[in-house]
C-alpha cells in the first residue's frame, strides 16, 4: 500500500503527466510504433514523484543524489540487472542506490504490485516513451520521456522545483492568441515547431550546457557573408576546410539514424562543436550545421544602432510574451547575442550561461524584433 504524497506539486501535476503520456502514446499506436512502455497510473506518478522529491533533500556522504527512474516492467527493458530482493521505493532507498546510477543513460527500474512501488534493478535500455524521472540537484525533477526513434536528448515534459511547477509546452499553444509571435517561433528550430525529434540545434545546445562553462553559438546563411561585417578580424580561430561532420551524416539515408553507429558518430559530431563552445568568444557555424570558426569576438555592425528592446517567450503551458531590454536577460553574451542578431537579420544565436539559462535569438520579420526564446525547460 502506498501513503499520501505530501509533496504538494506531486498532487498537482500528477493528473496533466498521465494525461500527457496517455495522449502520446495514442498517438505513437495510431502511427504504427509497437515497442512503447506502459503508461504509469496516477497513483504511481504521484508516489515516485514524492519520493523522489524527498530523496533530493538526503544526501549520502555528503553528496546529493543524482537519480533517473524508469517506471517500466524488467522484461520491457533491455538487458536489464535485476536485483534478486525487490526494494521498496523511498526516499532512503534512493538515496542508498544513487551513487550506483549517476553515469549518463542508467536508470533505476521501478514497478508496482499489490504490496506497492519497488526497485527491480538498472537498465540502460528502456522503450519509446517510458516515463522517466529524474532528480537534477536538490528540490529540483525532471519528468521527460524517450524520443521515438531512440535518438538524441529525452524530451522533457515537466520540471518541478520546490514548489514551482512548469509544464512543458513544445507547440506553445499559449500563445495561440499571438499569431505573429508564433509565426516567429516557426523560425526556430525548435522540436515542437517542426516535428522533426531529431533537431541538431537542440542536441548542440544540450551539449553546450554539458560543460558548464558557458558558450554563444552563431548560425550563419549558407551563402551569404555579410554576417562577417559583425565580426571583429582576424578571427582567432577560423576552420579551414570548415567541418562537416554533422551535416554529412544528415545527407545519409533517414533509416540509418537507427542503427547504433551512425547515432554514435552523430553523437560525437555534435560535441566536437559543443566542445569549442567552452573557448572564450563565439563559435560559428551555417545552417547547414558545419563549424566554420570558434573564439570569435562580436562587434555592432558600422551602420547599425544599438539594441534596446526584443521579445522574450517560454514554452511552458502558463507562457507568456513580454518585451524587455537585452541586458535583463542575461550578462555580455546575451547582449553580444542581441545584437548580432539585429544586425544580421538571417543569422541566429544561442546562449548558455553559466548558470544553466539557455536562449535562442532569432529576428522576427512581422514584429520587426529581436525573439529571444528561453530554452532551459527543454534541455535539463
Amino acid at each position: 500500500m502506498q501513503s499520501e504524497p505530501m509533496y504538494l506539486a506531486a498532487r498537482v501535476v500528477a493528473p496533466q503527466v498521465e494525461a500527457h503520456f496517455a495522449v502520446q502514446v495514442q498517438n505513437a499506436r495510431q502511427a504504427g510504433f509497437e515497442n512503447l512502455a506502459s503508461i504509469p497510473n496516477l497513483s504511481i506518478i504521484e508516489n515516485i514523484i514524492d519520493a523522489a522529491f524527498w530523496a533530493s533533500l538526503l544526501r549520502e556522504e555528503g553528496h546529493p543524489p543524482k537519480i533517473s527512474i524508469a517506471i517500466l516492467k524488467p522484461s520491457q527493458a533491455g538487458n536489464p540487472l535485476v536485483l534478486a530482493n525487490k526494494l521498496r521505493l523511498t526516499p532512503h532507498n534512493l538515496t542508498k542506490l544513487a551513487p550506483a546510477v549517476e553515469q549518463p543513460g542508467i536508470h533505476l527500474g521501478a514497478w508496482c504490485d499489490e504490496e506497492g512501488i519497488y526497485i527491480w534493478g538498472t537498465t540502460h535500455r528502456i522503450p519509446g516513451l517510458c516515463f522517466v524521472l529524474e532528480v537534477v540537484e536538490p528540490g529540483l525533477l525532471v519528468i521527460k520521456h524517450k524520443h521515438l526513434d531512440g535518438f538524441g536528448k529525452f524530451v522533457n515534459v515537466a520540471v518541478l522545483q520546490g514548489d514551482q511547477i512548469k509544464m512543458v509546452d513544445e507547440q506553445n499553444t499559449a500563445l495561440s492568441d499571438c499569431p505573429d509571435v508564433l509565426s516567429s517561433l516557426m523560425a526556430m528550430p525548435l522540436p515542437g515547431m517542426n516535428g522533426e525529434s531529431l533537431n541538431i540545434l537542440i542536441e548542440i545546445a544540450a551539449s553546450m550546457r554539458s560543460h558548464n562553462r558557458g558558450g554563444l553559438v552563431l548560425i550563419v546563411p549558407n551563402d551569404d557573408e555579410e554576417w562577417r561585417s559583425s565580426i571583429i578580424n582576424p578571427i582567432s580561430y577560423p576552420v579551414t576546410p570548415r567541418f562537416t561532420g554533422i551535416s554529412e551524416l544528415m545527407q545519409q539515408d533517414k533509416q540509418n539514424r537507427s542503427k547504433l553507429e551512425w547515432q554514435q558518430a552523430m553523437r560525437n559530431a555534435i560535441d566536437i562543436i559543443g566542445g569549442f563552445t567552452a573557448v572564450d568568444g563565439a563559435t560559428i557555424i551555417n545552417r547547414s550545421h558545419e563549424l566554420l570558426a570558434f573564439g570569435a569576438k562580436i562587434a555592432r555592425a558600422e551602420l547599425s544602432i544599438p539594441v534596446t528592446q526584443m521579445l522574450v517567450t517560454e514554452p511552458t503551458t502558463d507562457g507568456t510574451a513580454s518585451y524587455i531590454h537585452p541586458a535583463q536577460n542575461g550578462g555580455t553574451r546575451h547582449l553580444a547575442a542581441a545584437q548580432f542578431v539585429h544586425d544580421q537579420h538571417g543569422a541566429m544565436a544561442m546562449v548558455a550561461s553559466q548558470d544553466g539559462h539557455f536562449t535562442i535569438f532569432a529576428w522576427s520579420e512581422n514584429l520587426q524584433t529581436v525573439h529571444a526564446h528561453r530554452i532551459d525547460i527543454l534541455l535539463l
